[in-house]
């Protein structure tokens, strides 16, 4: 039990096998030391055992929020989505906006454990503290978008009043190992196929009703302090501040030019760093523009709305409508999520800039609930491999037509390709015969930031506790935009220190749960007053980083134990300094290629890891004392994660 601030002191356990709902408390000291939303649902998931099957009953599903999530916090709209992925087969969280985090809490919960798996379908119904599982059988093989609906109507609420809904669709049902869990506001729950474990449950969806009850600081003070002050930051900063500021203007699309002009935005599956680099070195060959896509053309010519989520003042989602013509069909589609690295993946990664063709492909991946990253980074590879004729019958560079399909065949995995699709870009590039045409680590394909550019995020790929992943340590924000301050790109010394502080970092603002932007303004000052103010702690500064580290290892230690190490830590050979396949970067990235093991080794050191395991010394200090040690350091073989 806690009496911490901003908890419900509630969580739901729910047994989808037999149908049982228990409720408990949260565990005051764990609550200490994991925060909440992500370090606490990943400690609930190191509880169940790093050896459960992701696509089997025994894999646990945890909904959570944070301590400030549905407060008054600036951005504080988040919910994290912690399990076992059946993606990379280690521990990942998977966040969206929007208001059901806040609804959550609202109705009285902090968070949702599902185990087992239901003989049919079902979806639970969120009211008043309590959980109703009700029958799904209607709702399966529906996509998510008249999921919604029908949903609103059964329930007699009002999305966008006092109504949220968080749902699988068809390639959740049918266990895309990239599904994702979408939002009614299609913001998603992308990466790790957190859809794919909601499937194999045969949990169609979380609904949640409850009127606006704001938990209040138990030192208001402390927290007036720390939102005055974020809330200046926010408005004072060019990237955040409201109707003036990049990421308010433009949305995170912003980004699709800055990354093209430094030559840092991955292209023809990671070929060419830049869309005029491969137009350069191909002048022969259709080529594509990346401003094409950018957050500049969405505003000026397709934008229609700016919706926000729960306290947030940036509004960076932006809404867009587009007519497109597809094989003798005229669709218009209207749709909230036209993101940078969706807009990439589907985009200039797959030599695509159809701008209006792509807007529909994201609507088509939350309908049916796949990652645009993954579904994305997925055909690019299987483009490539048509080019290099491993595929006979494929996928052409550029097809948007084809593409459009695609999402859907792989969604309902329709046949061959679209089911080999369907298992991921980096199992599907093995079964195919040439692994390294994936941009995988650990089986999650990367972002849209080219490591050969940006040597922060290309340890930062390789390091991820959830395979390949931009969200794990943001370095593009000092790389890019020079926050906290500018360093440069290409250099690989002090990236791998950089890195682990900003994985300490974002692992406290995924626990909170408040949305990473607000890192582009706000510092740790402004954490932890806010922090303190909303518990009645009375954490340092150092208290703070130190919960982020413990964080971070719990995950190391959690992979360690599923069989992972620092041979993991890898990146695709195309981007490695001394590979037989390295393809060096071109333009402004010339010759640029990644100096992996020179970065692993700082990296290491900085985190106090033996080659990619946490050691038992690491793991003493940090006050991590679950489940056996990893035996190293402590004189022992490497524990198993049978013990």
């Amino acid at each position: 039990m806690t009496d911490l601030g901003g908890f419900q002191d509630h969580v739901a356990r729910v047994d989808l096998t037999d149908g049982a709902v228990d409720y408990e408390g949260v565990d005051d000291e764990d609550a200490k030391k994991y925060i909440g939303a992500r370090g606490l649902g990943v400690k609930y998931v190191f509880d169940q055992g790093p050896d459960v099957d992701p696509l089997g009953p025994d894999n646990l599903l945890a909904f959570m929020n944070g301590p400030l999530t549905g407060t008054q916090t600036v951005m504080s709209g988040r919910i994290a989505v912690c399990t076992k992925s059946p993606l990379t087969n280690t521990v990942t969280d998977s966040h969206h906006g929007g208001w059901s985090g806040a609804r959550l809490k609202w109705a009285g919960f902090d968070g949702l454990l599902f185990e087992g798996q239901a003989d049919d379908p079902v979806y639970a119904f969120v009211e008043d503290g309590e959980v109703e599982l009700r029958d799904a059988s209607h709702l399966w093989g529906k996509g998510v978008h008249e999921t919604r609906d029908t949903i609103e109507e059964e329930v007699e609420g009002s999305y966008g009043k006092n109504l949220s809904m968080m749902a699988a669709g068809p390639a959740g049902e049918n266990e895309v190992r990239y599904a994702c869990i979408m939002n009614e506001d299609d913001r998603a729950s992308g990466r790790g196929g957190t859809g794919a474990v909601m499937g194999s449950k045969n949990l169609k969806a979380v609904v949640v009703k409850s009127t606006t009850k704001m938990p209040q600081p138990a030192d208001s003070e402390t927290f007036q302090k720390g939102h005055k002050q974020a809330m200046q930051a926010i408005q004072e900063s060019d990237v955040t501040a409201p109707n003036e500021g990049g990421l308010s203007m433009y949305g995170t699309n912003v980004l699709m030019n800055l990354t093209e002009e430094m030559d840092g935005l991955p292209t023809r599956n990671a070929s060419y760093t830049s869309t005029h680099s491969e137009a350069e070195s191909e002048p022969d060959e259709p080529n594509i523009d990346a401003e094409n896509v950018s957050g500049e053309n969405v505003r000026e010519n397709i934008l229609v709305d700016e919706p926000t989520c729960h306290s947030c003042p940036v509004a960076c989602k932006k809404e867009v409508e587009v007519d497109v013509h597809h094989k003798g069909e005229d669709m218009n589609v209207r749709m909230e999520s036209y993101e940078y690295e969706s807009a990439w993946a589907l985009g200039p990664n797959s030599m695509n800039d159809d701008r209006d063709k792509i807007a529909a492909m994201i609507d088509r991946c939350n309908d049916v609930g796949i990652d645009t990253i993954d579904v994305g980074n997925t055909m690019a590879m299987a483009m490539e491999a048509t080019e290099e004729g491993y595929l006979d019958e494929g996928l052409d560079w550029g097809d948007a037509d084809t593409m459009l399909d695609m999402i859907e065949r792989i969604a309902h995995r329709e046949d061959e390709l679209a089911d080999l699709l369907a298992e991921g870009a980096g199992r599907a590039a093995a079964e195919l015969g040439d692994p390294e045409m994936s941009l995988d680590v650990k089986g999650q394909t990367m972002a849209a930031y080219d490591p050969r550019s940006m040597k922060g995020m290309a340890i930062g790929y390789a390091t991820s506790n959830r395979g390949a992943c931009h969200l794990r340590g943001y370095t593009p924000s000092a790389e890019i935009l020079g926050i906290p301050e500018k360093v440069e790109p290409t250099e690989w010394e002090g990236k791998g220190e950089l890195c682990a502080t900003f994985q300490d970092l974002h692992a406290i603002s995924d626990s909170f749960d408040i949305c990473k932007f607000n890192a582009f303004a706000e510092g740790i000052e402004e954490y932890v007053l806010q922090f303190n103010g909303m518990t009645g702690l009375d954490w340092s500064e150092d208290d703070m980083l130190t919960a982020g580290e413990r964080i971070y290892n719990l995950e190391r230690y959690y992979n360690n134990l599923a069989g992972f190490d620092g041979s993991d830590d890898d990146l695709p050979a195309r981007f490695v300094e001394g590979s037989p396949e390295a393809i060096p970067g071109k333009g402004g990235s010339e010759g640029e290629l990644v100096e992996l093991a020179e970065l692993k080794d700082e990296y290491y050191s900085a985190r106090g890891w033996e080659d990619g395991v946490v050691p038992d010394e690491k793991l003493d200090e940090l006050g991590i004392d679950v489940g056996p040690g990893t035996g190293v350091g402590g004189g022992g073989a490497a524990a198993s994660g049978d013990d």
